[in-house]
């Protein structure tokens, strides 16, 4: 196993011989795993890609040197190398190349998705950039709690026209993270010549943009890695911030293995450069330098030679994993979840549940929130509530986002809170979406709470590849050994002329990701509730608020008390029909129905609360009752939750149902301004009545 704790002096690290010596060890394991590996991928013993690291080594090397083993890194899809270095065993990588249940992300990964957070590996990415945005989220961590570890992010030049580069340098910039960015600039992009995808051919020149102090350097010299990168990670421990490297390097096998190699680059090329082999050149620079001889560079190649086809022995005999497992560590708190038997591709059905019911045409009986002092307070109001006395009793959480600050939002999530506890925990953002999303899911991964504010959630939509790729991902990557423990919240709905961009509800989107708690609240109560818990849940949770119901007031209890993630709420009990509702919709269906209790029919109202879970015992129960269901939401019909509810209905509860399930939507348009256009696109409590009755007629 290669050590990762290399405690050390940055000056012993690049004189000491000896300490070079261990360097070199390092550097010929991760040259002959990747060897190893690319044969296994002619043998088919790798079943998917394999980017392997070969005539880089220097820089992992030299950089890892530094890092102490609670310092953590984030990479790339060419990420061997730098598990290898932190201390990932060769045993473990190629276990997981090979497909295996004792590959270092249980066989989840692959070449491309590399996990080992006890180590500091927080994992490797096959998506362009987001190890930079992660960095600067753990290094936002360790800065918010006191530490001086470091956080590094390795990225290949391909990933400095992206806009996680530049969004991830100029957070750490204005905010002095203690980060190393490591730019591995090896001339391609996949097959993209640098010289051709940038208009001026320099990282390092980038760096002072966001106020960074940058260096370029030859990445195959491994002891001006190790000088450079000493001197940037202590620089990031003793509080001088974020440091930019450009290594210079090449990869001297292809993009990926079975790839063909030399019809954007020449054969000459690629062998001018491996003559420039990192690990031979300090060979010889070490050779009979203070009595190093040929004999000791024999019994490390001995040794690591041993090492790696002890390796592939270790990864060709271990088991395969357990189809059983395959849905296991999607969320923490839903571990039960497995694949279903019938092969339909959702989770298993729920175990029966009776609903707390109120009587007839009641108000919600509280639950179990019930308590001694209510008080009628607006959503809003309850929402803030809920925020202020969390993060008065769990330091770890802080706010992200634009004017949340001082301002105290642009609905007022925050009023009040930056007073209390300043702009490290109230951190104003710029505008990059993408940046301080991807921050906060490093963030999470390192020990901290986020809460994400978009203002309204039509902004989050510039960083779904964060929320798709990374955080709804992170655990079930990790088999299990992550948490992302993360809030994003936003407002939702038609309303106030705000246009098409102000006005999206995407619950619906949101609920087809797996990893993700989904909640749409519509009164205050629950909104206080549902937050809390939201702010306690291990898992990411998406947390949507109705914007024209923030200013609507309910009673809501002192103190505190949680709503559950994913339990449906029967807002007002009835026999002859059902009204499954959401949002906006949940006050317009409990008007509706107390019009058709005017005429005599009885309608139960239930309001979902959570997209994901869906709580469809809930709405079963009342369909045994009502024989007659209508789904009610302010979003398009097409692909929508109300189609779920509704297949998923009439798969377990057919035989219930007196009438066809009927649904009532927003227009399929994108939301208009003029208010007579937005209120023909948006369902209200007449149009909701009205479909009652026809359904009560069938």
């Amino acid at each position: 196993m290669i050590e990762s704790d290399r405690a050390g002096a940055t000056a012993d690290r690049r004189t000491d011989p000896k300490a070079l010596l261990d360097v070199y060890r390092v550097m010929l394991t991760i040259r002959r795993t990747e060897e190893e590996l690319a044969r296994a991928h002619q043998r088919g013993r790798v079943h998917g890609a394999c980017h392997t690291y070969v005539g880089q080594e220097a820089i992992a090397a030299g950089v890892c040197a530094h890092l102490r083993a609670d310092d953590v890194v984030f990479s790339t899809h060419r990420g061997h190398g730098h598990a290898l270095a932190k201390g990932v065993p060769p045993r473990e990588i190629m276990a997981e190349l090979f497909g295996r249940s004792t590959g270092c992300s249980g066989g989840r990964g692959g070449s491309m998705h590399l996990f080992s957070p006890e180590r500091g590996l927080m994992g490797t990415s096959g998506i362009v950039g987001p190890s930079i945005l992660q960095a600067a989220g753990g290094g936002y961590s360790f800065q918010l709690l006191g530490s001086d570890r470091v956080a590094v992010a390795f990225f290949g030049d391909g990933a400095v026209q992206n806009g996680a580069f530049h969004e991830g340098l100029n957070l750490a910039g204005i905010w002095k993270l203690p980060v190393l960015f490591v730019c591995e600039q090896n001339s391609f992009a996949t097959e993209i010549p640098f010289e051709y995808a940038a208009a001026r051919p320099d990282v390092a020149c980038r760096g002072a943009i966001y106020g960074l102090p940058s260096v370029s350097l030859d990445g195959n010299d491994v002891e001006a890695v190790l000088a450079a990168a000493g001197e940037a990670v202590q620089r990031a421990r003793s509080g001088g911030g974020a440091t930019l490297l450009e290594c210079v390097t090449y990869r001297t096998r292809a993009h990926a293995e079975g790839m063909p190699d030399y019809t954007y680059r020449e054969r000459a090329e690629v062998e001018r450069w491996k003559a420039r082999c990192p690990i031979a050149r300090l060979r010889g620079r070490l050779l009979d330098r203070d009595g190093i001889s040929a004999d000791d560079f024999a019994a490390i190649d001995a040794q690591v030679e041993g090492l790696v086809h002890e390796a592939r022995d270790f990864a060709e005999s271990s088991p395969w994993p357990d189809p059983a497992t395959a849905a296991e560590h999607v969320l923490a708190e839903n571990e039960h979840i497995v694949a279903s038997p019938r092969s339909r591709g959702q989770e298993s059905d729920p175990e029966p549940r009776a609903p707390a019911q109120p009587r007839e045409g009641a108000a919600d009986p509280m639950d179990s929130a019930r308590a001694p002092e209510l008080r009628e307070i607006s959503f809003s109001e309850a929402v803030l509530e809920a925020l202020a006395e969390e993060m008065a009793v769990n330091p770890k959480i802080f706010v992200l986002g634009e004017g949340i600050g001082q301002r105290g939002g642009n609905f007022r999530t925050t009023a009040g809170l930056y007073e209390l506890y300043g702009p490290q925990r109230l951190r104003d953002t710029p505008i990059c979406e993408r940046g301080f999303v991807g921050l906060a899911c490093g963030a999470a991964m390192t020990g901290t709470r986020p809460v994400v504010d978009f203002m309204f959630a039509d902004f989050v939509l510039d960083a779904l590849g964060e929320v798709i790729h990374q955080i709804s991902k992170m655990r079930y990557m990790s088999s299990g050994r992550l948490s992302l423990p993360i809030l994003l919240r936003g407002c939702v709905g038609v309303g106030h002329s705000a246009g098409t961009h102000h006005s999206g509800s995407y619950y619906s989107l949101f609920g087809q990701i797996p990893g993700l708690h989904v909640v749409v609240p519509s009164c205050p109560r629950d909104a206080k509730g549902l937050l809390k818990r939201a702010l306690r849940c291990p898992d990411p949770v998406i947390f949507l608020e109705p914007r024209e119901l923030l200013t609507g007031k309910g009673p809501v209890p002192r103190g505190d008390y949680e709503v559950e993630l994913g339990q449906a709420r029967v807002a007002r009990a009835g026999r002859d029909a059902t009204v499954v509702a959401i949002a906006r919709m949940v006050p317009e269906s409990l008007q509706a129905a107390e019009a058709l209790a005017a005429e005599g029919a009885s309608v139960e109202v239930i309001d979902l609360r959570s997209v994901a879970p869906l709580d469809i015992e809930t709405i079963l129960e009342s369909v045994r009752k009502t024989g007659r269901l209508l789904i009610a939401d302010e979003a398009p019909a097409p692909f929508g939750v109300g189609a779920e509810v509704a297949a998923r209905i009439a798969d377990v509860g057919f035989d219930e149902l007196d009438a066809p399930i009927r649904r009532w939507n927003g227009a399929h348009v994108p939301t208009p301004y003029s208010p007579t256009l937005e209120a023909a696109v948006v369902p209200g409590h007449e149009q909701i009545a009205a479909a009652l009755r026809r359904l009560l007629e069938e």
